[in-house]
């Protein structure tokens, strides 16, 4: 009997534990405050964020701090975006404008007034030269004009005498072939130093010239350049078949344009280039005014040359460059300049300006070339947005006491 009181004690147990543990899975089952999956962490969203993350903590300047700033600003509008390739290139002598300097006569080199690297005017004396070719040539053209004047009064007296009759004809006849091969030879003698370099004022003044001179030929610039390379010292006898020095005028120069054959069909003449050589010379525009109809077989490139002044005198000849040659345009819905754009947070940003102020707004940019980026989203046209002093300005944001993470301040 004691076996059978113990087995139903035990029996009314468990059925009491299996009625509270029902009970308590059916309560938690009805509140869900209580249901434990509730408590997992909701799954990684990179891409969620509130709604006013992208809108930055607007800033309110007074007209002083504005001017002092510098901010200028404008309306977004659409544009046209500029579309380059990149080419390679050489800066050279404008061969146009270079003169390889060869004497006209031989002669030994009796004074050298320049040196390499000089600037010369037009006419200046770059070099004497002691010629005895020259005071031949000198010599014979006045011998000739001697003879010439002693033929025509010859001439003239014997023809005066023909017409009075007092002459034969033969004898007229004669001396008027005299004094034809008198200018022949004047003319001749004439052009031979015409050729040397002489002009017609010099050539009057030759006959009352100092004797000592008639040996003097001086090398003269042809225009006003620098003097490029040299070839000519005292002393030396010099020829008329090698140059002594070259002048170039270093005030335009070639820029010369390798361009390969995939990128022939977007190079033509008239095209807008930007070349730049290194960060102390500023990006110099230019047009392009010929392009090669030769592929070299060396380089496997064609030639497109651009000529760019050079007053200044930073574009030497021998330095390489890299150039952006504009072959198209594309149109954008909103194109700002470079200098708008900034980065804030690692992420580029253009400022705008509303009726709170300043705020930066993020931005996605599209298109760019050297001076204008074209906007996908971010501004858009009919904003109002800061075009210069952008960098100030994300200075002054950065540094205020406002919160930038704060989201509005309005």
């Amino acid at each position: 009997m004691k076996s059978q009181k113990r087995i139903a004690i035990i029996a009314v147990v468990l059925a009491v534990c299996l009625l509270g543990y029902l009970t308590v899975q059916n309560t938690a089952h009805d509140n869900p405050e209580h249901d434990h999956t509730q408590h997992a962490a909701a799954p990684y969203a990179p891409d969620a964020h509130d709604e006013n993350e992208d809108q930055r903590q607007a800033i309110e300047l007074t007209p002083e701090q504005i001017r002092q700033i510098g901010l200028k600003t404008a309306v977004a509008s659409p544009g046209a975006v500029d579309i380059y390739i990149n080419l390679t290139g050489e800066i050279r002598v404008n061969q146009d404008r270079m003169a390889h300097i060869v004497p006209r006569v031989e002669g030994v080199v009796t004074k050298v007034n320049k040196k390499l690297g000089d600037t010369v005017k037009a006419g200046e004396v770059i070099a004497v030269i002691e010629s005895r070719e020259l005071a031949d040539a000198k010599a014979g053209y006045l011998e000739t004009v001697e003879r010439q004047e002693m033929t025509k009064l010859s001439f003239d007296r014997e023809e005066k005498l023909w017409k009075e009759k007092i002459s034969s004809e033969q004898d007229y006849l004669e001396k008027k072939q005299a004094l034809t091969e008198a200018d022949i030879d004047k003319r001749t003698a004439e052009q031979k130093l015409h050729a040397i370099g002489f002009d017609e004022s010099y050539l009057e003044k030759l006959p009352s010239e100092p004797e000592q001179l008639l040996t003097i030929f001086e090398i003269k610039a042809p225009f006003k350049g620098t003097i490029i390379e040299k070839h000519i010292v005292f002393g030396e006898m010099v020829g008329t078949e090698a140059s002594v020095c070259i002048v170039a005028d270093l005030s335009s120069v070639w820029v010369d344009l390798q361009v390969y054959p995939k990128d022939l069909k977007y190079i033509r003449t008239g095209q807008q280039v930007v070349i730049s050589a290194d960060s102390e010379i500023p990006d110099a525009p230019g047009t392009i005014n010929y392009v090669s109809p030769i592929v070299e077989a060396d380089s496997r490139t064609a030639m497109a040359r651009m000529v760019l002044p050079n007053e200044s005198g930073v574009l030497r000849p021998g330095l390489f460059i890299n150039a952006r040659v504009a072959v198209s345009k594309t149109q954008a819905k909103v194109v700002v300049p470079k200098d708008a754009i900034q980065s804030l947070e690692g992420r580029k940003c253009v400022f705008i300006k509303d009726d709170h102020g300043f705020e930066s707004a993020f931005i996605e940019i599209g298109l760019d070339n050297t001076t204008h980026v074209e906007i996908l989203s971010g501004l858009t046209a009919g904003q109002e947005y800061v075009t210069e002093g952008a960098f100030a300005l994300k200075s002054k944001i950065v540094t205020s006491t406002l919160d930038s993470h704060a989201g509005h301040g309005h």
